[in-house]
C-alpha cells in the first residue's frame, strides 16, 4: 500500500457525495481554515479553495462520484489524491463517524502523510473499464443462473446432466430433466435468462476489445475481455507504483 507523503501549504479533505460534500482544509500547522458543506459542483468546489490554491492537494475517499472532482482538479492543476476506502477504514474507522468528522479526518491523514493511495484511472479510460465492471455484473448473474439449476437437480435428487450448461449448445432438453411441471417453469425462467445473459455478455465483450484496443492493450487470446480487464489497469501504471492490483483498486477487484 502506498501512501501519499509529498508536503504542501494546503491540505483539503473532502467528504464527497452526490449533491453536497464536507470541505476540511488545513494549513502546514493543522489549523482549520475551511470547515464547511458546500454543494457538490465545480463551481462551489473552486470558490471555496479559491483562496488557498497556492501549493494546494486535494483528497477524497474513492466513491462513485469522485470522476468529476479528479477532472476539475486536472484541469485547474490542483493536485488530486484518491484514497483507498478500504484502507482508510483501516486506519480510522471508528464509533464516531459523520460527514464533518470524516472530512478532517481525511484532510488529518493528507498532511500527516498516512493517506493509502488508489489509482487514478485517466479519463480517457474510464468508460472502458466501466464497461469491464458492468460486464463483471452480468457474469456473476449468469453464474448465479447455472448454480441455480444444478442446486434444483440436486434438490430434487434427479441425474446429473453429464454436461456443462455454460455452453448454450448443452442446454437443449435441460428443462425436460425435471419431471413436476412448477419446478420446470422455474428452469424455464432460468433458461430464458441466460440466453438473454449470454447475448448481452458476447455483445460487451465485442465492445471492450474493439474500445480496448483503442488505448493500446493487445487482446493476448486468452479469455479476451478478462486479460483485457488487466491490461487497461496496468496501461499506464508500472510496478514501482503500485506493487499489487489491490493496490491500485479503490475498493478491492470488485468496485
Amino acid at each position: 500500500m502506498r501512501f501519499y507523503n509529498r508536503q504542501h501549504r494546503h491540505y483539503c479533505g473532502i467528504d464527497l457525495h452526490v449533491k453536497t460534500r464536507y470541505v476540511c482544509i488545513l494549513d502546514t500547522t493543522g489549523h482549520v481554515l475551511v470547515h464547511q458543506n458546500v454543494k457538490a459542483t465545480p463551481a462551489a468546489f473552486l470558490e471555496i479553495v479559491a483562496p488557498y490554491r497556492e501549493d494546494l492537494v486535494v483528497a477524497a475517499e474513492c466513491m462513485f462520484t469522485w470522476y468529476w472532482l479528479a477532472d476539475v482538479c486536472a484541469a485547474e492543476g490542483i493536485g488530486f489524491v484518491l484514497g483507498h476506502a478500504l484502507a482508510m477504514k483501516a486506519i480510522h474507522g471508528g464509533k464516531a463517524k459523520n460527514d464533518k468528522l470524516d472530512s478532517f479526518k481525511i484532510a488529518t491523514l493528507l498532511r500527516a502523510g498516512l493517506l493509502p493511495q488508489a489509482y487514478v484511472y485517466p479519463a480517457a479510460m474510464r468508460p472502458t473499464r466501466d464497461l469491464l465492471r458492468r460486464r463483471l455484473h452480468l457474469v456473476r448473474k449468469r453464474g448465479q443462473l447455472l448454480a441455480h439449476i444444478q442446486n434444483t437437480r440436486a434438490q430434487y435428487q434427479l441425474r446429473e446432466f453429464g454436461r456443462r450448461l455454460a455452453y448454450p449448445a448443452n442446454r437443449a432438453g435441460v428443462s425436460g430433466h425435471f419431471p413436476d411441471p412448477i419446478v420446470r417453469k422455474s428452469i424455464d425462467v432460468d433458461l430464458a435468462l441466460l440466453e438473454r445473459y449470454d447475448g448481452l455478455i458476447s455483445d460487451l465483450e465485442l465492445t471492450i476489445v474493439r474500445e480496448a484496443k483503442q488505448h493500446d492493450a493487445e487482446d493476448p487470446g486468452v479469455r479476451r475481455a478478462l486479460a483485457l480487464a488487466a491490461k487497461c489497469s496496468k496501461s499506464t501504471l508500472s510496478t514501482e507504483e503500485y506493487e499489487t492490483v489491490r493496490d491500485m483498486t479503490p475498493r478491492g477487484l470488485e468496485d
